[in-house]
Formats: C-alpha cells, sequence, structure tokens
C-alpha cells in the first residue's frame, strides 16, 4: 500500500470527478447539494490520507519516500515521491481544498461542472509537487491551466472571458520556454530519460557544456541558458516583475475558490519548481543568474506594494500584495543559504494560508454585496464585528505579526535573503513597510469608521459555514506562529542536503576553472 499512496491522494479527487460526470444528473438543488457534498468528503478523505503519509514520513531521510516507479505511455517514466520540501507543499494543499470547496458553496450555475474543474485541479496540482520526473511534472504543470481557465472564463465576474485569455496567453509562453529546455536536455543529455532529481547526475551532464552567444562565452555555460528557460517559466506562476501583470486582472475576475486555489497553490508551483530544479539541477547557472534575479525580484517587491497603494479594487490589491511577498521568498531562495532557503520555504507556506484567508474574506463581502470596490464598504465593524477581527487577524498576519505564522516566514526570510543580498533587502524590506501602509489603510477603509451606507445596514456577519471554514486557517496561522518547528524539523535535512549539493558543484566548478 505504501508503494501506491501517492498515486491515492493525487487521483482520488480525480476518480470523485468521474464519478460525478458520470453517475449524476440534472441541476436541481438535490444534485447540486450532492455534488458538493461529495467534493467535501473527496477532498478531507485525501487530507486524512496525507496526513497518514505525514506520520510515516521519516524526517531525517534526506532522499525521496514512498516512491512509486514503472514506465508510463511512449517509454516515459511515471515516478512519484517526496521529501521534506515536496511533503510539505501536498500538506498544504490537501489542508486547504476542503476550505476551497466549501467556499464555493454559492455557486448555483453549472455546479456540477464547477466541482469536477476543482478537483481535476486538486489532482494536478498534487501531481506537480510529487513528480519526480521531470516531463511527468511538466504535464501536471500544464494541465493545471485547463481547470483554473474554465473556472475563471466561465464562473468568474466581469471581464472574466479577457481575464482567462490573459491566464492562458501568460502561461503559454512560459510553457513554450520550458518545453524547449526540456527538448534542449535530451538532446544533451543523449538519453530519454531526463526525469532523474540526482542531482550529481544532471550537475555533471549539463555543468561543463561550453556555450558562446554571437562568439562571447555564457558563463555557466549550458546550465544558465536552460535555468533562464525554467526561470521565465517559473516567474511567470509565482509571478516575479515584470511578468506579473496578468495576475490582477485574473484576481478581480476569478470566483472565491479559484481565487484561493490560485494564490495559495497555484503560484507555489512556480516557488516550488525553483527549489527544486533551479537550484538542484542547475546550481551553476543559479550562481550566475541569482543578483540578476535578486534584484528583479527585490525592484518587483517595492514596484507592487507601490501599486497595490493606490488600488481601489480589494481583489487587486491583495493580488499585488501577493506577488509583493512572493518576491521577498524569491530574493531568499536565490540567496543559496541554508536560512534563506528554509525561511523561503515556510514564509511560502504562511503565504498560502494566509492569502487563501484573504480572499475568502473578501468572497464574503462579494457575495453579500457583489462588489469588490472598496468604496462600496465602510465602517462594518458595526455589522460584523466577527468578520472585522478575522479580517484584521489576516491583514497583520500577512505583514509579519508577532504570534502569526507571517511573523516566523518574514523574519526567517528577510535574514536569509539580507545574508547574500543586502542592498536588495534593504529594497525588498522597504517595499514590505510600503505594503503594509496600503493593508492598514485598505482595512481602514473597509471596517472602520462610521456606517454611512443605506446598503450595509442590514449585512450579515459571518454565518455557521463561514466560521467552520475559516477556523482551521486561523488554528494553523497562530499555531505555526507559536510553534514554527512543526515545519522546521520536516524540511530542515532537505534544505541541508539541497544547500549541501548546491556548494559542492559550485566547488566543483571553481576547481575545474
Amino acid at each position: 500500500m505504501d508503494d501506491h499512496l501517492l498515486s491515492i491522494i493525487t487521483f482520488m479527487p480525480t476518480f470523485a470527478a468521474l464519478i460525478l460526470a458520470v453517475f449524476l444528473r440534472g441541476d436541481d438543488e438535490a444534485a447540486q447539494r450532492n455534488a458538493k457534498w461529495l467534493a467535501v468528503i473527496t477532498t478531507t478523505v485525501t487530507f486524512l490520507i496525507s496526513l497518514f503519509v505525514l506520520f510515516e514520513f521519516d524526517a531525517g531521510d534526506t532522499g525521496f519516500q514512498f516512491v512509486t516507479e514503472t514506465t508510463w505511455v511512449l517509454g516515459l517514466d511515471y515516478r512519484m515521491g517526496i521529501d521534506g520540501i515536496s511533503l510539505l507543499f501536498v500538506m498544504l494543499t490537501t489542508f486547504l481544498m476542503p476550505f476551497v470547496v466549501g467556499a464555493s458553496w454559492r455557486v448555483e450555475t453549472r455546479v456540477k461542472e464547477y466541482i469536477i474543474a476543482l478537483l481535476f485541479l486538486e489532482t494536478v496540482i498534487l501531481g506537480a509537487f510529487m513528480a519526480l520526473d521531470l516531463i511527468l511534472f511538466y504535464l501536471f504543470m500544464e494541465a493545471a491551466l485547463i481547470p483554473l481557465f474554465l473556472l475563471v472564463g466561465i464562473w468568474g465576474g466581469e471581464c472574466r472571458v479577457a481575464a482567462s485569455f490573459k491566464l492562458f496567453a501568460a502561461s503559454a509562453v512560459g510553457s513554450i520556454l520550458l518545453l524547449v529546455a526540456l527538448i534542449a536536455m535530451q538532446i544533451e543529455a543523449g538519453t530519454s530519460c531526463i526525469g532523474s532529481c540526482d542531482v550529481s547526475l544532471l550537475t555533471h551532464q549539463f555543468n561543463s557544456t561550453p556555450v558562446a552567444i554571437f562568439g562571447v562565452g555564457v558563463a555557466g555555460g549550458m546550465q544558465t541558458l536552460l535555468l533562464l528557460a525554467f526561470l521565465m517559466s517559473f516567474a511567470v506562476k509565482l509571478p516575479i516583475w515584470p511578468l506579473h501583470s496578468w495576475l490582477s486582472d485574473v484576481h478581480a475576475a476569478a470566483p472565491t475558490g479559484a481565487s484561493m486555489v490560485l494564490s495559495a497553490l497555484i503560484l507555489k508551483i512556480g516557488g516550488y519548481g525553483l527549489l527544486r530544479f533551479a537550484l538542484s539541477m542547475f546550481p551553476i547557472g543559479s550562481d550566475v543568474l541569482a543578483p540578476m534575479v535578486i534584484s528583479l525580484a527585490a525592484i518587483g517587491v517595492l514596484y507592487t506594494a507601490l501599486i497595490a497603494l493606490v488600488q481601489d479594487n480589494i481583489k487587486r490589491l491583495i493580488a499585488y500584495a501577493s506577488v509583493a511577498q512572493m518576491g521577498l521568498a524569491v530574493v531568499a531562495i536565490f540567496s543559496g543559504s541554508q536560512q534563506g532557503l528554509e525561511g523561503a520555504l515556510f514564509h511560502m507556506v504562511s503565504h498560502g494560508v494566509v492569502i487563501a484567508a484573504l480572499f475568502f474574506c473578501v468572497g464574503v463581502l462579494t457575495d453579500r454585496m457583489q462588489s469588490a470596490e472598496i468604496e462600496a464598504y465602510g465602517g462594518l465593524v458595526t455589522r460584523m464585528p466577527g468578520f472585522a477581527f478575522i479580517f484584521l487577524l489576516f491583514a497583520v498576519a500577512s505583514l509579519g505579526l508577532p504570534g502569526t505564522s507571517g511573523f516566523v516566514g518574514g523574519f526567517l526570510t528577510a535574514l536569509g535573503a539580507f545574508g547574500a543580498a543586502p542592498f536588495a533587502s534593504v529594497v525588498a524590506l522597504i517595499g514590505m513597510i510600503i505594503l503594509a501602509a496600503a493593508i492598514l489603510s485598505l482595512y481602514r477603509r473597509v471596517v472602520l469608521g462610521e456606517l454611512m451606507k443605506e446598503s450595509l445596514k442590514k449585512i450579515r456577519d459571518l454565518n455557521a459555514r463561514e466560521r467552520l471554514i475559516i477556523a482551521p486557517m486561523v488554528g494553523a496561522t497562530l499555531i505555526l506562529g507559536i510553534y514554527p518547528m512543526l515545519i522546521l524539523d520536516l524540511i530542515g535535512p532537505s534544505v541541508t542536503a539541497l544547500v549541501e549539493n548546491y556548494g559542492a558543484a559550485q566547488d566543483a566548478a571553481l576547481a575545474g576553472n
């Protein structure tokens, strides 16, 4: 059973989606309710099985565990496994998906299709985090675009079609570059098996290959060019400035559930890809490109924070805040240090929970008022004290309030980043200060003050379903803020192995020169 646990976790949501597609008939209220409850049960059971994997996982083993390997179609490898890094994102995904389904309870049109898209989306996200074969990872990562495109384009709000095509276009550019890199790796390796995550093997294959463009040698050789292609693909997913412009439009149009998945999980595939493939497989290229990436990420934090400061739409403001916070994680990732990588991982997990909760809070408002414009609100604390408290908690958690997970992630990330790039870190931290002003201003304008608008005087506070959804995310934010070792103990050995391999590859390259 252990040999197939990861496949069971990955494909259980798709199995439930197939049951819905084949057996559920009609679109009456009973059929809609059955579809939603099947999704809740499936995602909850998936989470419970992932807990079993977590309890059986040996954190001291730096290799991949629960490995499943077999020959797939056309001779390709189906290879799945987890280490401390990937397990962290698997748990984040299975933890959040039941709440994503719960946040979608108000969907009333084409409910069966909506639930099928959500369930398939969970499968491909989990597959991307577990895949140990590059082609398999590529297929899972790109397959996530299909249900997300449909969720935004069919169930989104105003300008949903334009937003969905902007999402498709941005992802397509990154996909093409990654596909070209995969083909180049196969040609260079001279083998059909390019999916190995054996760092030493891949470093040996691509380290010493000299490359010249227009007669000028490329520092780091083939590794630098391959990493550049990988980086462009993952930069769109994160996204890193200046490849971020699609995100705010997609969030503004997306339904609540899609916004939660996009911000909390799909963006993390980009960060995970940088850790799993950029640093692991291309350490020399990473060292060459690190100053450029760190600079772009730091500028992006400052720029997107300034853009967030002048937004009039709540979803757009939170989307820009998300870009800024992920930019800080990128700075820490390319620091290449133990502290930086651990901080970036913790920060991404904390960000996943907090940003999902913030978009859920926006969904609470839009369900009631059908508007995400800041000017439509004001003085909500009078009518919605429970919402006011929850919104404040996650707003300050996103800014790193001590006692919340945001503080631990932000502190470790800032320390790791500062050690490698002091000036860029200062620029990024200035951006985070501006972002704090933007988020606190948002809270003041939406929640505080006098209740003046007639349309708000009958607005209802959080109901039982909404409190049930938000309570576990509150608990996770506070528990990880008080006891961060739950994550740090899990990822520590895997991060140590990654840093050691990264350093060894750089030392070997210097010795060769």
